[in-house]
């Protein structure tokens, strides 16, 4: 269960990037295990991407053949090897160390090394280790990456960065109206309280034992730091750094059970079950023209 405290930390940014690694290393192996995600798609070479990005992709981005594509936050690259699948030259960045070993390995197993590379390192070294920058088609960035990052501005300078002339962002995540509230809150399912203020800006502190796609899973890693972002914010962000926002969405609909209440619809989205109280995620298109 999600514990928020919101206070001033002490801490150094290295220590906390060092807890949420920790974190984030461990759901590697909860995350290939039984009940967690599910690669058999990606193995027959038909790898798929949540519904609303198979929606929305070809309608915003267009055919990926031939593209070359910046995957940031990639996790263990199951969606840069399905967007691999699909003809894009992909680099995904990762700071685990774990996901990033999984996905080259995966990549070898699938024939797909050729199409996609992996590097380790934190979003913010991205530019470090980059053989090229400015020469990407698409950067993309999906589910559960913002709050990890404590200066959206700086994200944003990299993205505007690594982009060629043309080239175009693709976000999605979870809508930060909705992460003001939680279920631990109030301990009653079906009923989310308060959690964290929207324009709270001091990093959050929580126990997260519970994973995302794993339920039978207990993480032992749990103490990790997140951040609230604001809609405005991201996307001002994005503005300053010379992006055009070409698209700004919002969705009744999530990538996982954000709250208990949701219902799994057949596309394997997450709705409220009544009416959409509040939207549940976003999507933005941003591209650089110059």
């Amino acid at each position: 269960m999600l514990q928020p405290i919101l206070r001033v930390l002490e801490m150094e940014l290295d220590a906390i990037y060092d807890l949420n690694r920790a974190n984030w290393d461990e759901r590697v192996g909860v995350h290939l295990a039984p009940g967690g995600i599910d690669l058999s798609g990606l193995r027959d070479g038909h790898g798929r991407l949540d519904a609303l990005e198979e929606r929305e992709l070809p309608e915003l981005v267009g055919p990926l053949d031939g593209k070359r594509v910046l995957h940031l936050q990639c996790h263990f690259g199951a969606d840069s090897l399905a967007l691999a699948q699909r003809g894009a030259i992909v680099t995904g960045v990762d700071f685990s160390g774990e996901a990033i070993r999984t996905a080259t390995a995966l990549a070898a197993e699938l024939g797909l090394a050729e199409r996609a590379s992996f590097i380790e390192c934190n979003v913010y070294d991205t530019l470090d280790h980059l053989p090229d920058t400015g020469c990407y088609d698409l950067v993309y960035v999906t589910w559960g990456c913002i709050g990890w990052l404590p200066d959206v501005t700086k994200w944003a300078a990299i993205v505007a960065a690594c982009l060629k002339p043309g080239g175009v962002l693709y976000l999605a995540d979870g809508h930060p109206s909705a992460l003001v509230f939680d279920d631990c809150v109030t301990g009653t399912p079906g009923k989310p309280g308060w959690f964290a203020p929207y324009f709270e800006r001091e990093p959050l502190e929580l126990d997260e034992t519970q994973d995302y796609s794993n339920a039978s899973a207990t993480l032992k890693n749990s103490r990790v730091y997140a951040w609230m972002h604001g809609l405005g914010e991201i996307a001002s962000a994005l503005i300053e750094q010379g992006l055009e926002i070409r698209a700004l969405r919002e969705h009744e609909a999530v990538a996982w059970r954000m709250f208990s209440v949701l219902e799994k619809g057949e596309d394997g989205l997450f709705r409220w079950p009544d009416k959409p109280w509040l939207p549940l995620s976003f999507t933005i298109l941003a591209r650089r023209s110059r």
